[in-house]
């Protein structure tokens, strides 16, 4: 299964594309979109739809695991956020790929059995499960989680969200 991770964000979108067959995590390809900041929401919307529609039709993935807005604690970034992840979902659904949601905190519990683990304690489960070098950027990191847990969830190894 080819499966599309996103941590979404209006100023960095961190995605990776995993393929994955029983217990192994192929790395594919993973990155960021990154917007400028001195661009209008509208113009940074756009360069994020027009960047993630090439990725999905570059890589072609099954299904994609999008992190589900729960909490912030930055009020001034709720909104931006929700609308790229907005944009996000309405491409997954006109490609009519699956999505499934998870919360950063059943993310971590996935990855280190702990709930509140730290970027780093993920981080190192994630290059635990991924051969290869994994980027450096936190939010590409999150994605390539994310889709280890969306594999994890539909491998039926874990109880469903």
């Amino acid at each position: 299964m080819r499966i599309l991770g996103i941590d979404p964000g209006l100023a960095i979108v961190g995605y990776s594309i995993l393929d994955v067959e029983k217990d192994r995590y192929e790395l594919v390809s993973s990155g960021s979109i990154r917007t400028d900041k001195n661009l209008s929401d509208s113009a940074r919307l756009l360069e994020i739809t027009t960047d993630m529609e090439t990725i999905i039709k570059t890589f072609l993935p099954e299904a994609a695991s999008v992190e589900k807005l729960y909490f912030f604690k930055n009020q001034k970034t709720i909104i931006p956020v929700a609308q790229a992840r907005g944009i996000i979902l309405m491409l997954l659904e006109k490609y009519n790929i699956a999505v499934n949601e998870y919360t950063p905190m059943v993310v971590k519990q996935t990855m280190t059995g702990y709930g509140r683990a730290t970027k780093d304690e993920v981080a190192q489960a994630v290059a635990r499960m991924v051969d290869g070098k994994l980027p450096k950027l936190d939010d590409t990191i999150d994605s390539i989680a994310l889709a280890i847990t969306h594999a994890r969830y539909n491998d039926n190894r874990l109880a469903a969200v």
